[in-house]
């Protein structure tokens, strides 16, 4: 049988409740177990007949925030604790049992060693006078056993819950798996991913950073923490499976990244991928699928901070302007979604068609399609390092300007250099390089590319060229050469930025999702948020605006056949219209099961 532990911070009274604060503000690495009254020296919920000043293997001293000493007993200070409140904070150690259980092998214990603790480059919620940056302990998991921790230890959230960070050690700004914070070094095996809970120093971090310097201050020595009565399984959150199972997905090799969302959201996801799935223009566009695209992008838009979007396919050669309804109305129900998600968000247009899309995005704005005008710019590849200094401030690989490029229906260049609609007419002349910049952001870690494609021509579908070559029109012809991190294809390439607006509103709706993202900081989203989400989702009245706006602006459809669209494109074809609202209807339902 094994008993819950507990980390342990001693402060003076006048700092109580602000430390209280911070933890209800931090819930992961501080999990709140019990606070005790001034000079209560027990914690009847928790331990019968426990003493605080005994209880622990080992304790720290701090003077002033400062670390000054290690100590076996606290007995040599009753006079001042008799003035100090003490905090029992959940640990990690009690949930390595149910990893165990779940056959999730645990390497600290293998190898007969400490867990490994890190300070991360992660910034806790501040309280009153308390901030400090995160305090992590790290387990190596094999690969194939990613789901089973996260699970496991997501049910057991006054021991720090699932994890808040499965890959690369770097993304927290950790430099060295070999050289722990505190701790010991442990040991990866092969095919292990790094995997990193909250931990409880954190505490003892916050007492060493506060603005207020203590006089004195207690916490436990990393490792010798405090013992309850209460059984590791008292403290098991039963979840409904269907709601509440995590799962993880990688989401990039370079650097190595896995996300977290539930098992209902996926599911939600997985029925958009399918819904949008629909080939009206029966190209065969099934051929071309690959299960979670959509799912994998979006969870990967998730952590961006500025996104860069193109569209613009000229299939209409012969006339001005060039371009087709299909590609804006998807890459401005994307750009919406992501402001609302306080995402900076770019589109970059080819230059003979910049000043047109700039009027296109005001009228949008002014039709309440989208919230504010997104800035757009052009490209112009004048030399080897152009796609490079656009991308990354001073062309520096390591600070780059944009984390995510999304292309949705635009030319992409094949294997010859040049670009051909579906008909197999080169159209190279009309477009600029921007192919250039997906290229260039393959080989900078942390740039993700997507590439939404309804014919396998276009920007990012190089992903899926072999399938596009074996089974699309023209394919051996047309096919776009350069890939994309993640390829979702659509009956119709908008309702891809349809179905991708959609999805990052059911991630964001995921408590799972969101608190990993967070990395269990802060406070999920407010139902005020919830709106004004949902107010930026698709429908079907958005795109009628759209189109009534490119329909303005000579814009044609390049899909009037399939469709079923009047040649004016403002009339919609019944599956067209009932795809929207079917998106949204999902959508809207994961908001109501919420």
């Amino acid at each position: 049988m094994r008993f819950l532990q507990a980390n342990v911070v001693i402060l003076h009274k006048d700092l109580a409740d602000d430390f209280e604060a911070f933890c209800h503000a931090n819930r992961s690495p501080l999990p709140l177990l019990y606070r005790s009254k001034p000079g209560e020296w027990g914690c009847p919920p928790l331990a019968a007949q426990a003493d605080i000043r005994d209880d622990c293997p080992q304790y720290c001293v701090f003077e002033k925030g400062v670390l000054v000493n290690k100590v076996d007993s606290l007995a040599p200070y009753t006079a001042q604790l008799q003035d100090m409140v003490t905090f029992y904070l959940g640990c990690s150690f009690s949930f390595e049992q149910a990893l165990e259980k779940a056959g999730v092998p645990v390497r600290n214990v293998e190898q007969g060693r400490n867990v490994s603790m890190f300070k991360t480059s992660v910034p806790c919620v501040k309280a009153g006078p308390f901030h400090c940056p995160m305090v992590v302990s790290m387990r190596s998991v094999p690969q194939i056993k990613l789901d089973a921790a996260a699970q496991c230890t997501h049910q057991i959230p006054l021991a720090h819950g699932g994890p808040v960070h499965i890959g690369h050690p770097a993304l927290l700004g950790i430099k060295d798996l070999s050289q722990p914070d505190y701790g010991d070094p442990v040991e990866l095996s092969a095919g292990d991913v790094p995997v990193f809970w909250a931990c409880g120093v954190t505490g003892a971090e916050a007492v060493q950073s506060t603005s207020k310097k203590p006089a004195l201050a207690f916490t436990h020595s990393p490792g010798c923490m405090f013992l309850t009565d209460r059984e590791e399984a008292t403290v098991s959150h039963q979840a409904s499976e269907s709601e509440e199972c995590p799962l993880t997905f990688c989401i990039s090799q370079n650097p190595l990244h896995y996300s977290v969302a539930s098992k209902m959201a996926v599911q939600r996801v997985r029925a958009i991928e399918e819904l949008i799935g629909e080939d009206p223009g029966q190209r065969g566009i099934q051929a071309l699928f690959v299960q979670d695209e959509l799912l994998k992008a979006c969870l990967s838009l998730s952590y961006s901070s500025s996104v860069l979007i193109t569209t613009g396919f000229p299939t209409h050669y012969m006339h001005n302007p060039p371009e087709e309804t299909d590609g804006p109305p998807g890459a401005i129900a994307m750009a919406a979604m992501l402001q609302a998600l306080n995402k900076h968000v770019v589109m970059v247009i080819d230059q003979r068609a910049l000043e047109m899309n700039q009027w296109i995005m005001q009228d949008a704005v002014d039709r309440g399609v989208i919230k504010s005008a997104v800035p757009m710019m052009s490209f112009d590849s004048s030399g080897p390092d152009s796609a490079l200094r656009f991308l990354c401030h001073d062309g520096d690989p390591s600070k780059p300007r944009y984390d995510h490029l999304v292309a949705i229906e635009r030319s992409g260049r094949a294997s010859d250099g040049n670009y051909y609609n579906m008909r197999g007419v080169n159209i190279k002349h009309l477009v600029d390089p921007i192919d250039d910049l997906f290229i260039t952001a393959s080989a900078v870690p942390g740039i993700t590319t997507t590439g939404i494609g309804d014919g396998g021509n276009e920007l990012g579908m190089g992903k899926l060229k072999k399938a596009v070559k074996a089974y699309m029109p023209n394919g051996s012809l047309i096919a776009c050469d350069v890939a994309a991190d993640f390829a979702i294809t659509a009956g119709v390439s908008n309702w891809g930025g349809y179905a991708v607006a959609c999805a990052l509103y059911i991630l964001n709706l995921c408590s799972i999702h969101r608190r990993y993202v967070q990395k269990g900081l802060g406070l999920l989203p407010t139902p005020e948020q919830h709106s004004l989400w949902a107010a930026s989702l698709p429908s079907v009245a958005k795109e009628e605006e759209m189109l009534h706006i490119l329909v303005k602006y000579g814009v044609r459809s390049g899909k009037t056949a399939n469709l079923g669209l009047e040649v004016d494109g403002l009339t919609f074809h019944p599956t067209h219209s009932d795809v929207i609202r079917r998106l949204n209807d999902l959508s809207i339902e994961k908001l109501q099961q919420e």
